[in-house]
């Protein structure tokens, strides 16, 4: 709840000035220039006017933000970015401009180019309270409390309407103990709007550090009653569990927000704590690995992020003298049999000629499954981690549907039904939760996911979110250190299908360059791309991103 959320348009945009009318924009204009106006409505017409080119100078600017506010409610905030940029161009002293540039950054995780923005909107009008509401909330992220609470002061000062200013003074007062002071904040907020859910999702959290558990579980519990897939609450009443001693209560939440959402980085890391104090350290580290992998940069999950990390570095089992043990194992899957669109033929025999090389090469062991459903996928994964902890090397093969929604790389099990575009969440399987099954092991970790083929959920699916390469494959990771993921085809493009029965051409050419001796792992895959380019006739590039360890060459095939 600490995330910045967009501001009404009414508040974000206050003191902008505009141009004279055009008469020829019409109605659009009066729209766009209306704070009083439906959002949707505001927003069309205010893109009518960009895409017609019937506006200019300050009122342009003003189009641009509206426009930009839409596309970050649908996390395309490279996009909102972009046009926010221009927005600043037409109109320097657009201080709602550059305080929204800074929300996106902020989203993007891209914490000091946010903080620059907010900083110059302070600048420009150094009565602006949402701005430093805004910039409070990255202190408070970075564990600054004392520059978080003068922030939210002075949010409360110039805009003492303003709720978020409240609920998130009350939340860095109790971080600091100040449990009677963040208590009277929640009062405040309640006198704005009594039943804005940040109050109670987040009092209930003061309450639980206070030990008054019953009005905190009454917070949280009203609120889930209203609201029973909030994750935000169901994990703020497993830590008040947690605190009370309650462990059986926090074990079935924590669960509960990842049934939800197997990717959420806070349930993961709370529920490692509560596995590490129970003594299951197996279920604790894979947990933290869940965690500690991911790859989402926003709000609350960089503290557990960190707080798994550096639990599962305290946890993780060291090789007796430093000795390599040269166990190699693999996961491989195959997708085909998809249950609500059309077969794919390919994957499980791709999947199938991939498992055969690896256990011709010498992995003593290779999992291979195929038409995994959601729950049978995950399964596969916790039970392939239990193995990959024992080895130097991992390596997952994925073939089948994969794609890129709101900014997260999923792979889809064979269930999934992907009606909205938000149900990839809960459907289907976040990459980073595969980088988290090879994360066990201690050298190579490897994941090639044969799997940019076009989306057939696309036609049918509603979006709510800005799909930038939904039809079309999956977006650019940057993966951890000591971690190596390979796309079949370059982010964005669609890796080809076999004809007439025969092999893909990424997984033909996986197959050859993984028998060969003597070939170091980073070589073998610019071998590979080079082979899938030309065999394609330059239609289709592999991409690598990230590496093994840099200090020691890794070959499939040692050679003599």
């Amino acid at each position: 709840m600490l995330r910045v959320v967009l501001l009404s348009l009414v508040i974000l945009l206050a003191g902008i000035a505009t141009a004279a009318a055009d008469p020829q924009a019409g109605d659009d204009l009066a729209t766009c220039r209306d704070r009083q106006a439906e959002t949707q409505a505001r927003t069309t017409a205010c893109e009518n006017l960009l895409n017609a080119n019937r506006v200019t100078g300050k009122d342009k600017s003003l189009a641009l933000v509206i426009h930009a506010q839409a596309l970050i409610s649908k996390r395309d905030y490279d996009h909102a970015i972009e046009a926010l940029t221009s927005a600043i161009e037409l109109d320097p002293d657009n201080v709602g401009a550059i305080n929204v540039r800074g929300i996106a950054h902020e989203h993007k995780g891209e914490d000091d180019l946010a903080m620059a923005d907010y900083n110059l909107a302070i600048q420009k009008r150094p009565n602006f309270g949402y701005a430093y509401n805004n910039r409070g909330t990255i202190q408070l992220r970075r564990a600054a409390l004392q520059s978080a609470l003068d922030d939210f002061n002075l949010s409360i000062k110039y805009t003492p309407k303003f709720l978020l200013g409240w609920t998130n003074r009350a939340r860095v007062r109790t971080v600091m103990k100040d449990y009677d002071g963040a208590i009277a904040d929640f009062a405040e907020a309640e006198k704005i709007d009594p039943t804005a859910q940040q109050i109670a999702a987040n009092r209930c959290t003061t309450y639980g550090l206070m030990g008054k558990y019953d009005l905190a579980f009454a917070d949280c519990n009203g609120l889930i009653e209203k609201q029973p897939r909030n994750v935000y609450a169901i994990n703020n009443r497993a830590d008040v569990s947690m605190l009370k001693g309650d462990l059986d209560a926090a074990l079935k939440d924590y669960t509960t927000v990842i049934q939800i959402n197997p990717n959420n980085v806070r349930a993961h890391s709370g529920r490692g704590q509560l596995y590490e104090r129970k003594k299951d350290l197996a279920q604790a580290r894979a947990d933290y690995r869940a965690a500690a992998y991911s790859l989402t940069k926003f709000d609350e999950y960089d503290v557990a992020r960190a707080t798994a990390q550096q639990r599962l570095a305290a946890l993780t089992p060291q090789t007796p003298g430093g000795a390599p043990t040269g166990r190699r194992v693999a996961l491989v899957v195959g997708n085909g049999a998809y249950k609500n669109v059309h077969a794919l033929p390919n994957p499980p025999r791709d999947a199938k000629l991939i498992a055969g090389v690896l256990h011709d090469v010498g992995f003593q062991t290779v999992i291979s499954v195929s038409d995994l459903t959601r729950d049978k996928f995950f399964d596969a994964l916790k039970t392939f981690a239990d193995e990959a902890e024992k080895a130097d090397w991992a390596v997952v093969y994925y073939a089948g549907h994969g794609f890129e929604i709101g900014g997260v790389n999923y792979l889809v099990p064979v269930d999934a039904k992907l009606a909205v575009d938000r149900d990839a969440e809960t459907q289907a399987v976040a990459l980073e939760q595969v980088i988290a099954a090879v994360g066990a092991a201690r050298k190579v970790r490897l994941v090639i996911l044969d799997a940019c083929r076009d989306n057939p959920f696309a036609p049918t699916m509603q979006h709510t979110l800005s799909l930038k390469l939904v039809d079309k494959g999956f977006s650019n990771i940057e993966p951890g250190a000591g971690f190596m993921v390979v796309y079949a085809a370059k982010h964005g493009e669609t890796a080809i299908d076999g004809d007439n029965g025969a092999d893909s051409p990424f997984s033909t050419a996986l197959a050859r360059e993984l028998k060969e001796p003597k070939v170091e792992i980073r070589k073998l895959f610019d071998i590979v791309r080079d082979d899938v380019w030309s065999a394609t006739k330059h239609v289709q590039q592999p991409f690598t991103y990230g590496s093994p360890p840099g200090r020691e060459d890794f070959y499939f095939v040692a050679g003599k």
